[in-house]
């Protein structure tokens, strides 16, 4: 045991005996005091030792603020969303730090794409009927404008989980703002990389009692029959909004084919019902144009393409870090190819798109592939904002709900946010990781309920990082998250929301829906829109 532990422990025990409670500001400065003044200033860089550097900073950080009060009152002439599933603000956080320590910085200093948007806001979570919800209810909230029950999606809380007849009641069923744009005119899609009848995605065309229901087969496995409840891949390919979507990228094809069928990743298909969804959907889009693969999206002219449908996987998508790139498309490569289709639309289009392994990743309890998907998951997003403009084009960053992931201990500024701080042991005098879990299936415990010494075991890009409550996979967290907000009227994206508001946030910057838009004082809402999109600031440069 070091001489600061042996100090601490003393100082615990010494007032424990005697019946007085320690203060945790008497343990940090006992602690602090252990280590010395070279120990604690060893990691500061030498410009930041001048105050100036700090006044510098803040006088540049308050010039940004006074430039955001420019408000932004253009017409939404487009809309981009993206979801990370799982983002968490610790998981934003721990993506800052390894983005610039992959460019040979300390990283706390680094930034995000989407930090550096102008406006942000924070994001209740909770469904209707949970206090931590999964990623169907907050599909329904952030894309349909109303809080579901946990599992269900595009329905009313009057819908309880696997009640399929009243999931196909037209009165329980809620629209997405998807169909809101088309109804407008506009182009719509959605990509993501995990499964097109995944549960986020489905949020912009589904109506199920339970996010399980992905094909026939599914529905059966509940012990109901089909032929009652539509699944949400039929919905998809058959059904308003999902027959109309101008894109629509990610994985999944066996949900679409039949069971004695092979799709084209060499894996049999999952439907009962005998139905080819994919021929169906070939010959309501004659100019559409299915891929499979990376080379042939990036083939595709978007000039005269109607429609993309991509399906690059038989189930989920790879995780970026573990897929073959020569193969399955990134997340940033799937994006430039559907805005350059989307935007040929004059009336504009609105397009969902999600980072879905972060979530994966995260309730493996993998905290580098999680990152690492966050960091992919930016790339998209810095991409989408070079090819837009802000006067015109309305970009939401958002999450669905958090993981428990924590940054944890006093490390020095610069340690390798993936690895075990270098200093401050704890009193079994082992290392331990900066990133944590709360739940997951690994607690590098010995037989006697001990710590294992983390050393011994290589970090690499797939590695489970620990928890401290045993179980199979790490579970979602209730805490807010984060709204990042650019372009028109990004500034209602500001203090803390419910996340069924965001839609009807959106909706207000671009006059689409019922609810209250920019043309509610014009005489005709069509015309007004028209007027607005045709403005000189309405316009794209």
């Amino acid at each position: 045991m070091g001489t600061w532990q042996t100090l601490l422990l003393f100082t615990v025990v010494s007032n424990l005996t005697t019946g007085l409670a320690l203060d945790m500001d008497d343990m940090l400065s006992h602690y602090l005091a252990s280590r010395g003044t070279h120990d604690m200033n060893r990691h500061t860089p030498e410009e930041e030792k001048d105050p100036e550097f700090w006044r510098s900073m803040a006088r540049t950080e308050l010039f940004q603020s006074l430039e955001k009060q420019k408000l932004n009152t253009n017409m939404a002439k487009n809309i981009i969303m993206f979801l990370g599933d799982g983002m968490s603000l610790s998981t934003v956080t721990a993506a800052r730090i390894l983005k610039g320590q992959q460019r040979n910085r300390n990283g706390e200093e680094d930034a995000l794409s989407l930090e550096k948007f102008p406006h942000m806001a924070l994001s209740r979570t909770y469904c209707a009927n949970a206090q931590v919800p999964d990623s169907a209810c907050t599909a329904t909230a952030y894309l349909c404008g109303v809080k579901s029950n946990i599992i269900t999606i595009g329905v009313t809380a009057n819908v309880e989980f696997n009640n399929c007849s009243a999931s196909m009641d037209p009165r329980n069923q809620v629209s997405s703002i998807a169909s809101w744009a088309q109804s407008m005119g506009m182009s719509t899609g959605f990509i993501t990389t995990t499964t097109l009848t995944h549960a986020s995605p489905a949020g912009t065309y589904a109506h199920v009692a339970s996010r399980f229901y992905e094909s026939d087969s599914d529905i059966a496995s509940f012990g109901l029959e089909p032929e009652t409840c539509m699944d949400m891949a039929q919905q998809l390919v058959t059904q308003e909004p999902g027959r109309n979507f101008n894109v629509m990228m990610g994985g999944g094809m066996t949900k679409f084919l039949p069971y004695y069928q092979s799709d084209l990743h060499g894996n049999y298909g999952e439907r009962r019902d005998g139905k080819d969804l994919l021929t169906t959907w070939q010959s309501m889009h004659p100019e559409g144009v299915f891929v499979v693969n990376r080379d042939e999206l990036l083939q595709v002219n978007t000039s005269e393409a109607s429609h993309i449908m991509g399906i690059f996987q038989s189930k989920a998508m790879e995780i970026h870090a573990l897929a073959d790139k020569k193969k399955q498309p990134s997340l940033a490569e799937m994006t430039e190819i559907a805005l350059k289709l989307l935007r040929r639309n004059e009336e504009g289009y609105f397009i969902f798109i999600e980072g879905g392994h972060i979530d994966t990743a995260h309730h493996q309890n993998k905290a580098a592939l999680a990152l690492d998907e966050t960091l992919e998951f930016d790339k998209a997003i810095q991409l989408a904002r070079s090819m837009t403009d802000p006067q015109d084009t309305l970009i939401v960053v958002t999450a669905d709900h958090g993981h428990p992931l924590t940054i944890a201990g006093y490390p020095d500024r610069g340690t390798a946010i993936l690895g075990l701080n270098q200093h401050d042991l704890p009193m079994d005098g082992l290392k331990f990781s900066i990133l944590n879990y709360v739940l997951g299936p690994q607690q590098y415990l010995d037989e006697t309920g001990k710590r294992l010494d983390l050393e011994k075991f290589p970090r690499k890009i797939d590695s489970v990082y620990p928890s401290y409550i045993n179980e199979k996979i790490g579970y979602h967290s209730g805490e807010d998250v984060g709204i990042f907000a650019s372009g028109p009227f990004a500034h209602l994206f500001t203090g803390v929301l419910q996340q069924n508001s965001i839609p009807h946030l959106m909706a207000y910057a671009a006059c689409l829906g019922n609810g209250p838009t920019i043309c509610d004082k014009a005489d005709d809402e069509d015309e007004c829109r028209e007027n607005l999109s045709n403005s000189y600031y309405g316009r794209r440069k």
